[in-house]
């Protein structure tokens, strides 16, 4: 069923090859196990997101660690449910409106917890108002675009009805919509606001003055795989919460790992841009914890723009147990 992807893979894998001799656990008596994690293709964050996979952490911990890229959370959370991932991080509405029906999916962290997207728009847009008649890209229905985007109109009293939502899969495909003129308006990521200018573009209004409380991603697994691979969930949450320490605290490898990921050209400010302000924000818990509260919240801004029809336990939509050992495992 891995044709439901449609993805881009990056072999995380080759780091037991590569650092198996230098780290401890790796030997060949004790091969790392596969464990196949999807995320949301990578953008100039990569050098935060995807350090747990590039610096040898999991495999410190046993595992060979497979990274598939994905363009929607839609995708992913399917993916993650059909079984095809063992984990999947990325944005929690979707599954919220599964998990209040009874679906078999888990919170079990959440490591950035602000959202970093604005809507940008023409030059020659001013306001929340111009925004009626004109075209506005989204991404997958229930998505976090699509969500933030609605949340805006609400704000300003304006109907969906009035603005034309274009379905476009990535930051990226949204971008360069918005720079051909193909549409008026789009969610994009705010590391593009250091180009946005150049290309005519501006942001309109920053994400999280939208959704204050809205959480970016959080880490999913299934009840099955939890309750059938228990310690290797555990030594994943172990690899992704030290990776994600390292790479706060080493700027420079983590911009040089995005800037190699993305293929980013000599000076591109993106990568610098969207670490700074995650730092700055404190946008970025390592720790990876679950917020409930943030949890209820957006199911109550889910109910409230009737993508849900009622609302359902929280408290059943989390398993707070797999990270709690992965930071007894770790130590302070």
């Amino acid at each position: 069923m891995r044709s439901m992807l449609g993805v881009t893979m990056l072999a995380g894998a080759v780091l037991a090859a590569t650092l198996g001799g230098a780290v401890p656990g790796a030997t060949a008596a004790d091969p790392p196990k596969p464990w196949r994690h999807g995320l949301l293709e990578a953008k100039s964050d990569a050098g935060i997101i995807l350090m747990p996979s590039r610096g040898g952490f999991a495999v410190k911990q046993g595992l060979a660690l497979e990274i598939v890229q994905i363009k929607s959370d839609i995708t992913g959370l399917q993916a993650l449910l059909a079984g095809e991932l063992d984990s999947f991080e990325g944005g929690i509405g979707g599954s919220i409106k599964v998990a209040a029906r009874g679906v078999d999916v888990k919170f079990v962290g959440c490591f950035w917890q602000g959202l970093p997207h604005g809507i940008f728009v023409k030059a020659g847009i001013a306001s929340v108002e111009q925004l009626r008649g004109k075209a506005f890209a989204i991404s997958a229905p229930g998505a976090m675009p699509d969500s933030l985007a609605r949340a805006l109109l609400d704000k300003h009293s304006i109907p969906s009805a009035d603005v034309r939502f274009v379905n476009l899969g990535s930051d990226l495909d949204r971008f360069k919509a918005l720079a051909a003129g193909v549409v008026d308006a789009a969610v994009v990521s705010g590391e593009y606001l250091p180009i946005a200018q150049d290309q005519g573009l501006k942001l309109l209004v920053p994400g999280r003055e939208v959704l204050p409380n809205y959480i970016r991603n959080c880490t999913m697994m299934t009840g099955k795989t939890l309750a059938g691979r228990p310690e290797d969930a555990v030594r994943f949450l172990a690899a992704e919460i030290s990776g994600l320490r390292y790479a706060l605290s080493h700027r420079e490898e983590a911009l040089k790992l995005a800037r190699e990921i993305t293929e980013a050209k000599p000076g591109d400010p993106r990568a610098a841009y969207i670490f700074d302000d995650a730092v700055s924000s404190g946008a970025v818990d390592p720790d990876m914890p679950i917020p409930i509260e943030k949890i209820a919240w957006m199911q109550d801004l889910l109910v409230r723009s009737g993508d849900m029809t009622q609302p359902g336990d929280v408290a059943k939509m989390i398993d707070p147990r797999p990270r709690e050992k992965a930071l007894a495992l770790l130590g302070p």
